[in-house]
């Protein structure tokens, strides 16, 4: 199945996400889909939200290689680094800008794998970014929500001048 993802305002972009009882095909199948999608773009992570499914799903690849996804259900930041990072964050939802995003530089993660098991895994720079972005996006948050109101108010209007 092709999907797509959806625009900023879409009102899945601002409604949490629901969590995921079991790992069945189906969760496998929009694994599946979310990692076409973010691979098209190219990207380094998707949340099942930017496609408006409404379920606590995430796909990470920040590795150069590329074919690494981490496929993640119900994530949940245990513990992030004191230590933080710049990094410039941008979303398909939002396509024409981007904003410099400080975010802890490491984080340790539980999710649901694709075997269905809890696993806890460390995630450090552009991947414990990526983490973070995607579990953002699960609780209805975007990256601009993390900027002080004079960027955000700037880049919002530079989305909406983009969209004319």
């Amino acid at each position: 199945m092709t999907r797509s993802v959806v625009r900023w305002p879409h009102k899945a972009l601002r409604t949490p996400a629901a969590d995921v009882s079991d790992i069945t095909d189906d969760i496998r199948s929009i694994w599946d889909d979310m990692i076409a999608v973010m691979e098209a773009m190219p990207g380094v992570g998707l949340a099942a939200v930017q496609l408006g499914i409404p379920l606590r799903l995430a796909v990470v690849d920040a590795s150069t290689a590329r074919g690494q996804a981490v496929r993640m259900a119900n994530p949940e930041i245990l513990h992030a680094s004191v230590e933080l990072r710049d990094h410039e964050e941008a979303s398909p939802c939002l396509p024409g800008v981007s904003a410099v995003v400080k975010r802890p530089r490491a984080v340790t993660v539980r999710f649901l794998n694709a075997d269905g098991a809890v696993e806890e895994r460390d995630f450090v720079s552009l991947w414990a970014t990526s983490v973070q972005h995607q579990i953002d996006h699960l609780a209805g948050r975007m990256y601009f929500d993390r900027l002080g109101r004079v960027k955000r108010d700037m880049l919002l209007k530079r989305v909406a001048k983009l969209g004319r």
